[in-house]
């Protein structure tokens, strides 16, 4: 089985905006829905346990928001995170598809332009990135 490092970026919808708060929510990425694993742009699937570990990594050494990947200095930043597993949900007393597998996430957004593109829907969406280790069955 061979492994290549290569870059992702994967986009979800934002579900809810608190206008007061400029907080923007939803899932920066959903691995599982209804018991199916699902596919990403690139054509990849992430194991939600990788997953919820890139997602600590994130939030003990970064929590900013970026500007389409690019500038990322004063735009805002993550305020609620929660990566949902299939033990999670257990010993909350939930069923296993009572939600999608995935990473959920609350961003606060500082800079002006961007919580105005947020709010109009031009910004419609969390995109997250990084690195994976792709590997060829």
């Amino acid at each position: 089985m061979s492994e290549r490092i290569e870059k992702v970026t994967v986009g979800v919808p934002i579900t809810k905006l608190d206008d007061d708060q400029r907080i923007a929510y939803g899932w920066a990425s959903v691995v599982q829905k209804d018991g199916q694993h699902l596919v990403d742009v690139q054509g990849d699937m992430i194991e939600v346990h990788e997953l919820e570990k890139a997602a600590h990594m994130y939030v003990q050494r970064s929590r900013e928001a970026g500007d389409a990947h690019t500038r990322k200095t004063g735009i805002g930043s993550l305020v609620e995170s929660f990566v949902v597993t299939p033990e999670k949900l257990e010993k909350m007393g939930l069923g296993p598809d009572a939600l999608p597998l995935g990473w959920w996430v609350g961003y606060k957004v500082h800079d002006e332009s961007v919580w105005s593109k947020v709010k109009s829907g031009e910004y419609a969406m969390f995109s997250i990135g990084g690195l994976g280790k792709r590997k060829a069955a």
